[in-house]
């Protein structure tokens, strides 16, 4: 199939396009740069530098390619931040989508794929989160990722426009080529593993306090390649709605913490500091339609795994992809 990819230059897409790839399929990347790597693109994709909000950028590349169906991964992604300048993740996160939406029905694209996230359900009823929960976002991030997918389910409806979303939450780990390197990094693993490459004296522990077996927050850590195994198998079946990627299981900070330290060799000291405003206790995604549908089966579940595959990528790249 011929692909067009948006958000290649980032953590997850760069590793998809790396799968779809080594899976036969043409891709083209659609990346402003903004915030995503060059370098971060593989060689054997067409890279296509642009960006969402501008509509004739999204256009033209689509006029360009005729792909046989799109791979969205564009957004921004941080919680804090869209807190702070909603209006930004709107923008980009919302009013991208519909550029692209309409450059899609323009060109007559039939299928897209879109990289959603569990943010969508808010602080959960039940853990772990299934599918058919109430979506009930509690920042700007998961709303925007929500009203995109509103408005593929309407697309859907009204104009035939098929759609899978993919709801998850902790990508982690990396390939032998690809991995994470963003500014500011927000996410856990990679910060820890800065403390073990000497580029940070400590981690912070945000609550200890929580209802869990050692009072730090659990989460749900799937590896990057398992996460782009399941958009391929999305893109290459027929079937359409919504799908939750998880592990089934959930690692609290502190266990994250350990492992790390058995990996690495490094003590990794710590700073427990007061629980963070809006912190849920446990976050973990249900996978059992995704097992069925999809046929989706992880090949690396385990943490330690997941960390080993970080670990070997950041000490082969320490500052990350060249700048």
């Amino acid at each position: 199939m011929n692909i067009l990819l948006t958000g290649g230059a980032g953590y997850i897409g760069s590793v998809t396009t790396e799968q779809l790839l080594n899976r036969g399929h043409k891709v083209w990347v659609f990346d402003s740069l903004e915030r995503g790597h060059r370098a971060a693109v593989d060689e054997r994709a067409t890279f296509i530098q642009g960006d969402l909000r501008n509509p004739s950028d999204i256009l033209g590349a689509m006029k360009s390619v005729k792909p046989d169906a799109v791979m969205h991964f564009a957004a921004y992604a941080l919680v804090g931040e869209s807190m702070d300048d909603p209006m930004m993740y709107f923008r980009n996160n919302v009013v991208g989508g519909l550029n692209l939406v309409e450059a899609m029905t323009t060109v007559g694209v039939p299928r897209i794929v879109f990289s959603s996230t569990c943010a969508t359900y808010g602080q959960p009823e039940i853990v772990p989160m299934t599918e058919d929960l109430p979506q009930r976002p509690t920042n700007p991030y998961g709303e925007s990722k929500l009203q995109f997918e509103k408005v593929l389910t309407w697309f859907r409806e009204r104009k035939n426009l098929q759609s899978v979303f993919l709801r998850y939450f902790n990508a982690a780990g990396a390939t032998e080529r690809f991995g994470e390197d963003h500014e500011p990094e927000t996410h856990l693993i990679p910060n820890v593993l800065r403390v073990a490459l000497g580029q940070r004296d400590k981690v912070q522990v945000f609550g200890t306090d929580y209802p869990t077996p050692d009072g730090s927050c659990v989460r749900d850590y799937i590896h990057i390649v398992d996460l782009a195994q399941a958009h391929r198998l999305a893109l290459e079946g027929a079937m359409q709605g919504a799908f939750n990627l998880g592990n089934g299981d959930g690692y609290s900070v502190l266990e994250v913490i350990k492992i790390a330290r058995e990996i690495t060799g490094h003590a990794i000291p710590v700073d427990l500091a007061p629980r963070r405003p809006g912190d849920p206790a446990k976050l973990i995604a249900a996978a059992d339609k995704a097992h069925a549908v999809l046929g989706w089966k992880p090949e690396y579940p385990e943490l330690s795994t997941i960390m080993q595959h970080a670990w070997s990528w950041h000490q082969r790249h320490p500052c990350g992809y060249p700048k």
